[in-house]
Protein backbone atom coordinates (compact mmCIF):
# COMPACT_ATOMS: atom_id res chain seq x y z
CA UNK A 1 0.00 0.00 0.00
CA UNK A 2 1.28 3.32 -0.89
CA UNK A 3 2.04 5.92 2.26
CA UNK A 4 3.10 8.60 0.70
CA UNK A 5 4.37 10.84 -2.05
CA UNK A 6 6.40 13.34 -3.02
CA UNK A 7 7.65 15.40 -5.79
CA UNK A 8 10.11 18.23 -6.59
CA UNK A 9 10.80 20.47 -8.70
CA UNK A 10 14.70 22.75 -9.05
CA UNK A 11 15.94 25.28 -11.14
CA UNK A 12 19.70 24.05 -12.05
CA UNK A 13 20.81 27.16 -11.89
CA UNK A 14 19.81 28.18 -8.78
CA UNK A 15 21.90 24.32 -7.32
CA UNK A 16 24.51 25.81 -9.71
CA UNK A 17 24.77 29.26 -7.94
CA UNK A 18 24.21 27.30 -4.19
CA UNK A 19 27.71 25.29 -5.16
CA UNK A 20 29.63 27.53 -6.37
CA UNK A 21 29.27 29.66 -3.11
CA UNK A 22 30.49 29.67 0.54
CA UNK A 23 33.39 27.25 -0.05
CA UNK A 24 31.42 24.49 -0.97
CA UNK A 25 29.28 24.69 2.04
CA UNK A 26 26.17 23.77 0.64
CA UNK A 27 27.51 20.76 -0.70
CA UNK A 28 28.87 19.51 2.48
CA UNK A 29 25.53 20.20 4.26
CA UNK A 30 22.91 18.62 1.52
CA UNK A 31 25.07 15.90 -0.39
CA UNK A 32 27.11 12.84 0.93
CA UNK A 33 30.58 12.08 -0.70
CA UNK A 34 29.35 9.43 -2.67
CA UNK A 35 27.24 11.89 -4.04
CA UNK A 36 28.92 14.56 -4.61
CA UNK A 37 31.64 11.61 -6.45
CA UNK A 38 28.69 10.90 -8.42
CA UNK A 39 27.58 14.57 -9.63
CA UNK A 40 31.16 15.81 -10.56
CA UNK A 41 31.30 13.04 -13.01
CA UNK A 42 28.79 13.93 -14.97
CA UNK A 43 29.29 16.18 -17.96
CA UNK A 44 27.83 19.39 -16.07
CA UNK A 45 27.59 18.47 -12.25
CA UNK A 46 24.93 21.03 -11.37
CA UNK A 47 22.08 19.01 -13.49
CA UNK A 48 22.88 15.89 -11.23
CA UNK A 49 23.30 17.96 -7.91
CA UNK A 50 19.69 19.31 -8.32
CA UNK A 51 18.21 15.81 -9.38
CA UNK A 52 19.76 14.81 -6.31
CA UNK A 53 18.84 17.63 -3.96
CA UNK A 54 15.00 17.41 -5.84
CA UNK A 55 15.09 13.42 -4.68
CA UNK A 56 15.65 14.83 -1.02
CA UNK A 57 12.79 17.36 -1.08
CA UNK A 58 10.15 14.40 -2.67
CA UNK A 59 11.60 12.12 -0.19
CA UNK A 60 10.96 14.38 2.41
CA UNK A 61 7.67 15.09 1.20
CA UNK A 62 6.83 11.49 1.08
CA UNK A 63 7.95 10.62 4.20
CA UNK A 64 7.63 13.13 6.76
CA UNK A 65 4.01 13.36 7.64
CA UNK A 66 4.02 9.75 9.00
CA UNK A 67 6.86 10.83 11.41
CA UNK A 68 7.23 13.16 14.57
CA UNK A 69 9.75 15.22 12.83
CA UNK A 70 9.66 18.59 10.62
CA UNK A 71 12.65 18.27 9.28
CA UNK A 72 15.63 15.97 8.64
CA UNK A 73 19.21 16.23 7.45
CA UNK A 74 19.04 16.40 4.16
CA UNK A 75 22.46 13.83 4.11
CA UNK A 76 20.61 11.35 5.36
CA UNK A 77 18.72 10.73 1.97
CA UNK A 78 21.45 9.27 -0.15
CA UNK A 79 20.80 8.99 -3.77
CA UNK A 80 22.78 6.27 -5.13
CA UNK A 81 22.40 4.65 -9.04
CA UNK A 82 22.44 0.92 -10.47
CA UNK A 83 24.93 -0.21 -12.87
CA UNK A 84 21.62 0.74 -15.54
CA UNK A 85 21.78 4.46 -14.13
CA UNK A 86 18.39 4.45 -12.16
CA UNK A 87 18.23 5.89 -9.24
CA UNK A 88 17.64 4.12 -5.48
CA UNK A 89 17.72 5.90 -2.16
CA UNK A 90 20.45 4.14 0.45
CA UNK A 91 18.69 3.25 3.16
CA UNK A 92 21.23 3.60 6.28
CA UNK A 93 20.33 3.59 10.12
CA UNK A 94 18.94 7.24 10.28
CA UNK A 95 16.55 7.09 7.60
CA UNK A 96 16.04 3.71 8.18
CA UNK A 97 14.52 5.01 11.52
CA UNK A 98 11.82 7.79 9.91
CA UNK A 99 10.53 4.95 7.61
CA UNK A 100 10.36 2.57 10.70
CA UNK A 101 8.42 5.11 12.39
CA UNK A 102 6.00 5.93 9.53
CA UNK A 103 5.62 2.69 8.19
CA UNK A 104 7.35 2.62 4.92
CA UNK A 105 9.15 -0.17 4.17
CA UNK A 106 10.39 1.10 0.45
CA UNK A 107 11.09 3.92 -1.57
CA UNK A 108 10.82 4.25 -5.12
CA UNK A 109 12.19 7.20 -6.70
CA UNK A 110 12.59 8.48 -10.01
CA UNK A 111 14.56 11.23 -11.33
CA UNK A 112 14.60 13.76 -14.92
CA UNK A 113 15.82 17.11 -15.79
CA UNK A 114 14.68 19.42 -18.92
CA UNK A 115 15.83 22.48 -19.85
CA UNK A 116 16.53 24.63 -16.59
CA UNK A 117 14.85 22.21 -14.74
CA UNK A 118 15.62 19.02 -12.70
CA UNK A 119 12.59 16.73 -11.18
CA UNK A 120 12.31 13.92 -8.91
CA UNK A 121 9.53 11.68 -7.86
CA UNK A 122 9.32 9.66 -4.60
CA UNK A 123 6.32 7.20 -3.93
CA UNK A 124 7.13 5.29 0.05
CA UNK A 125 5.15 1.83 0.22
CA UNK A 126 4.37 -0.48 3.32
Amino acid sequence: MIKGTGIDLVRIERIRRAIDLQDGAFRRRTFSEKECAYAEEGRDPAVRYAGMYAVKEAVFKAVAHGTRHGNFDYRIVETGHHADGSPYVEVRPALQKLLAEAGIRQLHISITDEGDYAAAIAVAED
